[in-house]
């Protein structure tokens, strides 16, 4: 029998984004100007607040104020009807000192036996489903907000949205588990406020319906434009009604509260741990992208259509505790799913240093992944400014989404006799 699933996705300026992108500018800020910064920071937004929080252990000086108010300005709060607003926003810092304690688990004299920054289990998956090999209803979600923000950053189309906002996209499958059509689709934007309710909430509808959606259509793919016609689809704008009061006036944000958002909209598994705010010592960030690197390598090598790969850690230790594999019934090799796991063993390197070394990872590339997704990105190098106009300008060439690449396809179909 068909069957529904469902995934969402926040804009950058829901309020808990908001938190993320600025701790991973505190993170690339540190990793430009000392690359073995260790570091973990929170950060907390409210009414015209933002409070810093955090360890660090780094020969850099950082004007964080600066950097978060940048991030809060590049985001869109810039108007004190917001009541957040980049330039009269107080902000508290109480970053301190990382605990020797965990140090001395991490570094180590030869640099490849480092240990991992705290235990625990990170997953990775991966699908056919999409060209970026993730799951469908997430993809579409994250296209939505994206297409959005382009709207509002134009201020052509539409010219009344604010930066908060939230997507939600139901999928019907069928039993072997193709998408059929888009069952329903929850568009919830920030707004100025209108004249009256009922013509605000008629304009929004009208606006989501006949100019966002279709240019979101326009871009994909004609066998995924059709899971939008033949059948009446759900659409649910702003459900709520007015939708003024938003952002981190309208509800607090935290660090690390959209972990299913940033990883797979639900499908395959999660381990738990956060990602924005951490350096790649931490393994909830670092091993997490290695695992989406080896399933999606896996899948575009053609060893299986479907994957979800597990590895766990002990603080202070730097071989792996285990490695887990599920294929879901896909796997296309005359392999169990252990032995599987085994060959993976063998062609990657998990160790943290290892992938450190491999993803690049100890480079200032974080600020990009905290909002719209960490996976299914798309890998480039760019050249970021930091301190731009300072004394202390510095341009850094760099590498987005390592981790997005199928470096690993050849070596895999090798392993795996394909």
């Amino acid at each position: 029998m068909p069957y529904l699933f469902t995934s969402e996705s926040v804009s950058e300026g829901h309020p808990d984004k908001v938190a993320d992108q600025i701790s991973d500018a505190l993170i690339d800020n540190f990793l430009a100007y000392d690359l073995k910064s260790k570091v973990a920071c929170e950060t907390l937004v409210t009414t015209g607040q933002v409070v810093l929080a955090g360890e660090v252990k780094s020969e850099a000086y950082l004007d964080v104020q600066e950097i978060a108010r940048e991030v809060i300005r590049k985001i869109g709060y810039t108007k004190s009807e917001y009541m957040f607003e980049a330039n009269s926003c107080g902000i508290f810092s109480a970053i301190h000192e990382q605990s020797p304690d965990i140090n001395q688990g991490v570094e180590r004299v030869a640099p490849e036996d480092q240990g991992a920054g705290d235990q625990g289990m990170m997953f990775g998956y991966a699908t056919r489903e999409t060209d970026n090999y993730m799951p469908l209803a997430l993809d579409l979600a994250h296209k939505l907000l994206l297409e959005l923000a382009a709207l509002r950053r134009e201020n052509n189309e539409i010219k009344y949205l604010r930066p908060d906002a939230k997507s939600q996209v139901t999928i019907e499958y069928s039993d072997d588990n193709k998408p059929l059509r888009i069952d329903t689709i929850v568009i919830s934007t920030q707004h100025d406020d209108f004249d009256t309710d009922e013509k605000m909430l008629a304009k929004i509808k009208e606006d989501m319906i006949n100019i966002l959606i279709p240019r979101v259509k326009a871009k994909l793919k004609p066998e995924l434009q059709q899971l939008f016609d033949g059948y009446q689809i759900n659409h649910h704008i702003n459900p709520t009604g007015k939708f003024v009061i938003g952002g981190p006036h309208g509800d607090t944000g935290l660090t690390g509260r959209k972990i299913i958002v940033d990883t797979y909209g639900g499908k395959g598994a999660h381990g738990g741990g956060a990602f924005s705010g951490k350096d790649p010592s931490k393994v909830d960030r670092s091993a997490a992208y290695a695992t989406r690197h080896i399933a999606k390598n896996l899948v575009a090598a053609g060893v299986c259509d479907e994957v979800l790969v597990q590895v766990s850690y002990a603080i202070g230790v730097a071989k792996p505790c285990g490695i887990y594999v599920n294929t879901y019934g896909t796997s296309k090799v005359n392999l169990t799913d252990g032995e599987i796991a085994k060959k993976i063993d063998e062609i990657f390197d998990l160790r943290p240093y290892a992938i450190e070394q491999r993803l690049k990872l100890r480079n200032p590339i974080y600020s990009e992944t905290a909002a719209y997704g960490h996976m299914g990105r798309e890998p480039q190098v760019v050249t970021k400014v930091f301190n731009k106009g300072k004394k202390n300008e510095k341009k850094v060439e760099v590498e987005l989404f390592t981790w997005e690449k199928l470096d690993y396809v050849d070596k895999v179909k090798a392993a795996f006799n394909l």
